[in-house]
């Protein structure tokens, strides 16, 4: 997920990433990956002034400015103190466009449309919508109830409180092996011996408050029995539930001697009204609790692991210490079992503990009713999988239960959050308190993750993908996803390609890489699945209440989309008409062996040795063919503005212009599409000796030994497949077989468990990029251009022409590897990757447990893709 400027990490003082490297432990140590991380950062040195290619017309936005200066001003003196009212000249002309950068575009907002509204968003209130922790709850409002667990785990004799996900836990596995995203999930965590199922379900049943009840259920199985120290056989499991907003909560009374269900907790909350929070179990339990007062619900792992040493300390016992704080708005229970043990939890809305139905409802949601209800889920959701994907035909069940869990795991990675971005203040600005940021409004995201060890957070080149997968499962999700997403744009048009908000996110996110630049762009991915959609209604995919809410969509985002096409037409654009280039990479450095495109997705795949603004970008140019064809067939369809209708026309057929294209960006001799730039192939990374002061020391720099010139770079990878992938390229084209070669070539992309990133041939082929920074997108499998590919491959094995046979046949390899090779590691591991090492036996690389585009699996396995059109 990378792209843009300055970058986060992923981890704490860690593996920073744009995403930016996350490498395995073994490639770098921790104090590598921090330079690692602080070098993926560095922004480049500015923009050129844009050349448009045309102008898109539309009144709406052409009154913008008009429209929202009051609200542009009153915004940004509430944000900066005023200040802005000192700088004059073109000072000012620059704090105006700062202005803009923090300014909701003026259109209607996508989540005001009605199908919204009413029985969708009230389905959609509860859910494990923190991916960031190993199992947590809440609403889909800014100030919720919070519930999560942590346990203590052992590990070589010592203990350790679990809690968010990370990977030093090392766990053996952890993830959704069933979610539907609404109402069930059921997950699956072994940590060195304990076994731990959490099973999840949520409905509305008669006297639920807003958003319904909610059940967990903790089945624990231990491997411990060799261990005869009765503390280690003991295991210890804590639950917690907490008020966002500080409002009190009240500490349930003693627990009676019976095995009736044992009220933990009760509060009230202004959406739902009174609440209720049970626990019930046939099992023996020993039960210690604690409540505490604070609104920083991101350090509640230190909250408690800090009661339970305090009280380790004093007592001797391994408890909490039954304390609770006044007011206190978070209460946390710890359940001491012997494995094998069953715990349900329950949580019942709008209710009180005087009204009648409360007994029925808890018996609803615990013990055999509840087993009932778990089994019938988990049948309707295989079902429904089965329907939806029509895999059994086509794959065996080894991996069937894979691409379950690639599902389940995607869906149980949705999260809600809500907070603001912080956005970079120009070059030379600085606050009067000393900041170098200004917020962004305050807004709520609802997004899947890529991961949820390593970004857990919205990521914008990452949700495109995501979506493929999504809408197919549930498409009204899908389009409250995307509708989020498109009401964070800016009055300029721009995207912050990273969400990172609430403490929570930003507790995983040092304050130095937070910054967006609203000068950086990212792949506009959601054009993937918002083509998909629309081509669905033509094609009558969809139901009638189906097609109908994705045309109001449509309609509502069509002023949206157009802004953002405009922002990247008006600041991505080349020096000549009909080129395109990521900017933002850094001209100046002396320490990269070929400078990032951090904003393009692809990081560190190499492009032109010495940026400047004659750069023309082949993905680039693809991905603005993609949004122009989408936004035409919505005009289209909808029967917009003729006008403007006609210019998308035109800017389509220039851009799919197949003798421009190739006149660009081809290499008649090898049929490959590359960059074009100021290059040189002749450099490397040397040891210097610099003086510091009174010492010496050894810093890798960058050696040019031959002047850059302006030529095709050539570096054969995903970038030079992007036509291919994309269906620009006619089928009878000499230029396709070329691309069919280039593919299934082994010396250069093909590899038995999926398609390098870059060709072995490549000079900079698995090349470090600094000293402390080595190879991400220069050899590795990654799974969505891998889609793209078969995607393109699918569409070329149905086109009439001279290589229909061969792209079939390549076609049906490539899938079968992926498909192999994936499995195959998550049978091995426990886990998805974030990519896959074409050098070891495609075994799994990068972040663990990757839960993002890696799930495209599940449409390989079903052979589903998008219709291409040239």
């Amino acid at each position: 997920m990378t792209g843009g400027g300055s970058s986060s990490t992923r981890r704490p003082a860690a593996a920073a990433r744009s995403r930016e490297r996350s490498s395995d432990a073994s490639e770098q140590e921790p104090d590598a990956r921090r330079a690692a991380a602080a070098a993926a950062r560095r922004r480049g040195r500015g923009d050129h002034g844009p050349l448009r290619l045309m102008d898109i017309r539309l009144r709406t936005l052409a009154l913008l400015g008009i429209a929202s200066l009051a609200l542009v001003s009153a915004a940004f003196v509430a944000y900066t103190g005023g200040w802005w009212d000192e700088v004059e000249g073109d000072g000012a002309a620059t704090l105006r466009t700062v202005m803009r950068s923090v300014t909701p575009l003026s259109a209607p907002r996508m989540m005001d449309l009605p199908q919204f509204q009413g029985d969708h968003k009230e389905s959609l209130y509860w859910g494990t919508y923190r991916p960031n922790v190993y199992l947590g709850i809440r609403s889909r409002t800014p100030l919720s109830l919070i519930a999560g667990l942590m346990w203590i785990g052992l590990k070589n004799g010592q203990y350790f409180l679990r809690h968010v996900c990370q990977d030093s836990d090392e766990l053996s596995t952890y993830g959704w092996t069933a979610h539907n995203g609404r109402d069930y999930g059921r997950q699956v965590l072994v940590d060195h011996g304990l076994s731990l199922t959490t099973s999840f379900l949520k409905e509305k049943g008669e006297g639920s408050g807003y958003g319904g009840d909610w059940a967990v259920r903790l089945d624990a199985n231990s491997e411990r029995s060799s261990l005869s120290d009765a503390q280690g056989s003991t295991t210890h499991l804590f639950f917690y539930i907490a008020d966002e907003s500080g409002k009190s909560i009240t500490m349930g009374s003693p627990i009676p001697s019976s095995r009736g269900p044992v009220l933990l907790a009760s509060g009230s909350h202004e959406e739902i009204g009174d609440w209720e929070l049970y626990l019930r179990s046939e099992d023996n339990l020993e039960i210690h609790r604690a409540g505490f007062k604070s609104t920083s619900m991101h350090n509640l792992s230190d909250l408690v692991q800090q009661a339970v040493a305090t009280n380790a300390m004093q007592t001797g016992n391994l408890n909490l210490p039954d304390i609770t704080e006044d007011s206190s708005n978070i209460m946390t229970y710890q359940v001491s079992i012997k494995t094998p043990a069953q715990i349900d939890l329950v949580f019942l809305s709008g209710s009180a503990s005087n009204n009648p139905m409360v007994e029925e409802r808890i018996i609803k949601l615990t013990g055999p009713m509840l087993s009932a209800r778990l089994e019938s889920k988990q049948k309707e959701f295989e079902e429904r999988y089965d329907h939806i994907f029509n895999v059994n035909n086509k794959i065996d069940s080894k991996e069937l239960s894979v691409g379950r869990a690639a599902l389940s795991n995607l869906l149980g990675g949705v999260g809600y959050f809500y907070g603001q971005s912080k956005i970079a203040l120009p070059k030379g600005f600085t606050q009067k308190n000393g900041d170098k940021y200004i917020p962004y409004w305050p807004a709520a995201l609802y997004t899947a993750v890529p991961s949820r060890s390593f970004f857990p957070r919205g990521f914008l080149w990452d949700e495109g993908f995501h979506q493929l997968v999504i809408w197919r499962w549930d498409v009204h999700i899908s389009m409250d996803i995307i509708g989020h997403w498109l009401d964070l744009l800016n009055s300029d048009g721009w995207i912050p390609r990273e969400q990172i908000l609430g403490a929570e996110a930003l507790s995983k996110v040092p304050e130095e890489f937070v910054l967006q630049y609203p000068s950086n762009g990212n792949p506009p991915t959601l054009f993937l699945a918002i083509r998909d959609l629309a081509s669905g209604i033509r094609a009558k995919q969809f139901s009638d209440d189906e097609a109908e809410k994705i045309s109001s969509f449509l309609e509502r985002a069509h002023i949206r989309l157009n802004s953002w096409f405009q922002w990247f037409n008006g600041t991505q654009s080349g020096k000549y008409e009909g080129t395109f280039y990521w900017h933002g990479r850094d001209n100046m450095t002396t320490r990269e062996l070929n400078p990032k495109t951090l904003t393009s997705g692809l990081d560190d795949y190499p492009r032109a040795s010495h940026p400047n603004d004659e750069e023309r970008h082949v993905d680039l140019r693809c991905w603005m063919l993609l949004a122009t064809n989408c936004i035409r067939s919505i005009s289209e369809f909808l029967k917009m503005d003729s006008a403007l209708e006609k210019d998308y026309y035109k800017m389509s057929n220039q851009l799919s212009d197949f003798e421009t294209l190739n006149k660009l960006h081809l290499d008649d001799k090898i049929g490959a599409y590359f960059d074009y730039g100021n290059h040189t192939e002749k450099v490397r990374l040397r040891w210097y000796d610099v003086q510091d002061k009174d010492t010496v020391r050894r810093e890798l720099l960058r050696e040019t030994l031959q002047p850059p010139q302006l030529q095709l770079v050539p570096h054969v990878g995903y970038v030079s497949l992007f036509p291919f992938m994309m269906g620009a390229i006619p089928p009878e084209s000499w230029v396709l077989e070329k691309q069919l070669d280039l593919i299934s070539n082994t010396s250069m992309l093909w590899t038995d468990y999926g398609l390098r990133s870059l060709s072995r041939t490549s000079s900079i082929y698995m090349k470090r990029n600094t000293e402390h920074d080595p190879p991400y997108w220069r050899g590795a499998i990654w799974i969505n251009m891998n889609y793209m590919t078969l995607s393109a491959l699918h569409h070329y094995a149905h086109e009439d022409g001279p290589y229909k046979g061969r792209a079939g046949e390549l076609y049906e390899k490539l899938r079968s590897n992926l498909i192999r090779n994936i499995v195959q590691n998550y049978h091995e591991t426990g886990f998805f990757w974030e990519n896959y090492d074409q050098k070891n036996k495609g075994k799994g690389k990068g972040a663990r447990s990757f839960t993002g585009w890696t799930s495209l699996v599940v449409l390989i396995m079903a052979e589903s893709y998008p219709t291409l059109h040239r």
